[in-house]
């Protein structure tokens, strides 16, 4: 993982006099991997650290709240993760106020970039804005780096195999769809989500499907429907069907996240359960009965095992399960 900071003051010694990116990296995909890769050889061109500058909230929050997401595909202790993992020494998690928004490019650069991280050199895209009104662009931000001997190289955009640039809004537009297969292609790491375990009806228990209830979820849900996941407890990663939607075979609207960890007898109540996202097996559906919904969940738990078993790195640690390029 990423050394996660959240403020510039006092910034250690060890992490100034490298290479620094600054972006959202919502997500971590693909796109952001080929970046991090500028970064380190950049990085290691002055020996020094690879380090991410993020804001939080995201600038937009403030400045336009009614554009901002509904919810982030990944938290910033996430983002610290996959960047870790991806080679990233640290990520500064900014927080964003009026006073940061303020400062004019020229501010900015001086300020954050020179003097709060001491970077001797930058990654960024060809669409890079910076400063107040995000008048800055890349031919101002290449000039002040000139002007400070901070060496500036333009990130190198990422295409699937179509040709279509990978972007955390195309993620968002697959993840509606409920097209997980496109959103853990387009990701370094397959798609997770992360909440609270709650207390539900027990209706899963009485089935014979007792079910790990999602509450408190931050981050992005996918379209409605059945997906094959998994779950690491205790040191051992297990199989998981995650219903995310309403129950309408017993007239409930209100849309849930249930999980039901395969093989594994416990409880687990308020805790804090990472589950990983693999596959989408069916959309949801109403049944006309009980016995017709049982056998289609047993069906479910059968496809959710062949997905498990099928995963890159089934079995184990979270830290080792990189999906690459496919």
């Amino acid at each position: 993982m990423a050394r996660l900071l959240r403020t510039l003051d006092e910034f250690p010694d060890d992490l100034r006099g490298g290479a620094i990116a600054i972006g959202n990296f919502d997500g971590v995909h693909q796109g952001h991997a080929g970046l991090v890769e500028q970064l380190k050889g950049l990085a290691k061109c002055f020996d020094g650290p690879a380090v991410i500058l993020t804001f939080d909230p995201p600038p937009v929050a403030i400045l336009v709240p009614d554009r901002l997401p509904s919810a982030p595909l990944t938290s910033m202790a996430r983002r610290a993760e996959l960047l870790g993992r991806l080679g990233v020494d640290a990520m500064v998690a900014y927080p964003t106020d009026r006073n940061l928004l303020n400062l004019s490019p020229a501010e900015f650069f001086q300020q954050k970039i020179v003097r709060g991280l001491g970077a001797r050199a930058m990654v960024e895209g060809p669409n890079f804005r910076f400063g107040k009104d995000r008048v800055g662009n890349i031919e101002l931000l290449r000039s002040l780096c000139e002007a400070s001997s901070v060496t500036l190289e333009i990130a190198k955009a990422k295409q699937d195999e179509s040709g279509v640039m990978i972007s955390s809004s195309r993620i968002r537009e697959a993840l509606a769809e409920g097209d997980l297969k496109s959103v853990n292609t387009m990701l370094t790491q397959f798609y997770q989500i992360t909440g609270i375990v709650a207390k539900g009806a027990q209706r899963g228990r009485e089935l014979g499907f007792p079910t790990a209830n999602l509450e408190d979820i931050a981050n992005l849900l996918p379209a409605f429907g059945v997906y094959a996941g998994q779950v690491e407890l205790e040191g051992s990663m297990h199989a998981a069907a995650v219903n995310i939607g309403p129950n309408p075979t017993f007239g409930e609207q209100r849309s849930k996240v249930e999980v039901h960890i395969l093989d594994w007898k416990g409880t687990i109540y308020g805790e804090r359960l990472e589950v990983t996202l693999l596959k989408r097996i069916r959309e949801v559906r109403k049944f006309d009965c009980v016995d017709t919904l049982t056998q289609q969940l047993q069906q479910d738990i059968q496809a959710c095992r062949g997905s498990f078993s099928a995963a890159p790195g089934k079995g184990w640690s979270s830290e080792s399960r990189i999906l690459r390029d496919s």
